[in-house]
């Protein structure tokens, strides 16, 4: 199968072109190379799958049509994984995403249509099956715009599939973790204070680091499922029409914020030091105390059953990565020797922490004034 990744330098593209491309598959992958947060850590994504015979990149914005359409006619596609996103929020380029999300998307959509690619499997994200409510407050922060124009990005892909009989999978994103991250993301900011020394800012209405955390090997198999098994045609359909589709994809089980300590004090070999924060009720700029948030599982989910990368073994993966990348010696470790098992035998090893470690972590934070909850 001939399969073209838009964002393909990407944290997630990344990885679903060097699972693909395992598998036989051939793979052309396009990114704009323009990662606001770390350039380097997205060329070194891309290195490590650029030498493949059967991979071939070509740098290209989305929101370009033209190029987009040059890209199409040269390609011949099977199916199409579309990832490319923009972060950084509109101020960085007078409404880059927006211009990626939205005008972006239309022109893969468009590709798609013009030139008969039976599948299209595109990103969306959780936060669509978020109602928030906020009294009192007209703020809207980027995660808002973002759940905005994905939203408005699974109504373009239900008309097209409607209107011009291209089939689509859309997959709502949780939190995703792993390594080649991006650096901005929380955990890994865990990671550099509890590697130096830097107390952990905890704030006391923050139980959790994401709800659904799972760990990137688990997505790219189920990008993989929704991209090898498309729907079936739907009864009911029109002539001309094609199934449609929504999919969440992870777990939806909240992760505590003091496991993730753990689990990181753990990989690690060394305990961390909390900073119990002030509760003010604008952390984040956003008036906690004033937004109600409700979980809504709208869609099915790819694969609940299965059985998910335990959080304290998938971040023992990261933490060995993240030593690595950044030129840290893991002797210095005093886990060095159950990292290197876990890749020799993931099964040798007892990856989630003692009971008595993780209660032992509650007891320091709330002997600091944290409620655990």
């Amino acid at each position: 199968m001939k399969v073209l990744i838009t964002g393909v330098a990407g944290f997630i593209g990344m990885h679903v072109a060097s699972a693909l491309l395992a598998h036989g598959d051939e793979v052309v992958g396009v990114d704009a190379l323009d990662d606001p947060f770390d350039v380097a850590l997205t060329y070194a994504r891309l290195a490590r799958i650029q030498a493949h015979p059967r991979f071939r990149f070509s740098r290209l914005d989305i929101s370009d049509r033209p190029a987009v359409d040059n890209c199409f006619h040269a390609g011949g596609f099977d199916a199409v994984v579309h990832l490319a996103t923009q972060q950084g929020g509109a101020e960085r380029d007078g409404g880059g995403p927006a211009r990626v999300h939205l005008a972006g998307f239309v022109n893969v959509l468009e590709g798609c249509r013009q030139h008969g690619v039976p599948h299209l499997v595109y990103a969306s994200t959780s936060d669509i099956n978020c109602e928030r409510r906020a009294r009192g407050s007209t703020r809207v922060g980027r995660q808002d715009d973002l759940r905005h124009d994905k939203r408005a990005g699974e109504t373009l892909a239900r008309s097209y599939s409607r209107l011009h009989g291209v089939a689509t999978t859309g997959l709502r994103f949780f939190t995703v973790y792993g390594p080649w991250g991006r650096p901005d993301i929380g955990y890994q900011g865990l990671t550099r204070g509890l590697l130096t020394g830097e107390p952990l800012p905890v704030y006391p209405r923050e139980g959790e680091i994401g709800h659904g955390l799972t760990y990137v090997d688990d997505i790219v198999e189920g990008i993989e499922r929704a991209l090898h098994k498309p729907s079936p045609p739907e009864a009911g359909l029109l002539p001309g029409e094609a199934p449609s589709r929504v999919l969440n994809i992870g777990s939806h089980d909240p992760v505590r914020l003091l496991d993730f300590i753990a689990a990181l004090e753990l990989a690690l070999g060394r305990a961390s030091d909390m900073k119990v924060m002030p509760v003010t009720g604008t952390e984040g700029g956003e008036a906690r105390s004033s937004t109600e948030e409700r979980v809504v599982h709208a869609g099915d989910f790819l694969g609940e059953q299965r059985v998910t990368m335990p959080l304290a073994e998938g971040v023992q993966r990261f933490v060995h990565w993240y030593l690595a990348y950044h030129g840290m010696d893991p002797a210095r470790s005093t886990s060095a020797l159950r990292r290197a098992a876990v890749f020799e035998d993931p099964l040798a090893v007892q990856w989630l922490p003692p009971r008595q470690q993780t209660m032992s972590l509650s007891r320091r934070v709330e002997a600091q004034g944290l409620r655990v909850l």
